[in-house]
């Protein structure tokens, strides 16, 4: 397929190639084949681990919470979907007629899910060193990007940890929609209250929401 030339990649199991390449849309409108949902769940992981240790190699006078912020920056749905266009990703998915009519190719969260899965398959294709050449230059790149970037759920995250044995956990109560135009709703509760509630296009983006709500209520930020 032309995308291992895009990313520079050539697949073994190339279906997992195709497993990461396909949207959710796809098999529900052709009632077969598996989505790269479970994929995606394990590029998170794959990509926090390759950032987190980028971070701490390359910047070792930085604090904890710096570094959790610029990895923070580097791996949020902005920045993953902009390092899926630069290999046009989204040309190369996988998915049902009606979500690619409303643009799903170019949508943020799909692009940057795709990107996670992607990363999934080359890891469990070529083992970790193969998932770091892949994502390690765009990583980088992110790294440089960090000043429009607020991360709301690190910074609350620091403000609870200053009273020791509090702690915060993120619910998510909804997730309403069609494929192409899922909706989420995630509480943050301190303890069994809850302070915040926010929604998005992904679960990322609610749970940041509901972050910045639990900062308004706490008067940290006003706006």
């Amino acid at each position: 397929m032309n995308i291992e030339k895009e990313i520079g990649y050539t697949f073994h199991n190339k279906a997992l190639l195709r497993n990461a390449l396909t949207h959710s849309s796809a098999c529900n409108e052709k009632t077969a084949g598996q989505n790269n949902e479970r994929l995606e769940f394990l590029g998170d992981s794959v990509l926090g681990f390759i950032t987190a240790e980028y971070l701490w190699t390359s910047h070792s006078d930085l604090p904890e919470g710096q570094l959790t912020r610029r990895r923070a920056a580097a791996v949020c749905e902005k920045a993953l979907a902009g390092y899926a266009r630069q290999f046009h990703l989204g040309e190369y998915l996988y998915m049902g007629k009606g979500e690619e009519m409303t643009g799903g190719r170019n949508r943020a969260s799909i692009l940057a899910d795709a990107f996670e899965a992607l990363l999934a398959a080359i890891y469990l294709d070529g083992g970790m060193e193969k998932a770091k050449q892949f994502c390690l230059p765009f990583i980088t790149t992110g790294d440089q990007q960090t000043e429009d970037f607020v991360d709301y759920k690190t910074e609350l995250q620091e403000i609870v940890q200053k009273n020791p044995g509090e702690a915060l956990t993120y619910v998510l109560v909804e997730e309403s929609g069609p494929a192409h135009d899922r909706s989420f709703t995630v509480e943050v509760h301190l303890n069994s209250n809850c302070i915040g509630i926010g929604e998005g296009r992904s679960k990322k983006k609610a749970e940041q929401e509901a972050a910045r709500k639990a900062l308004l209520l706490m008067g940290i930020r006003e706006s």
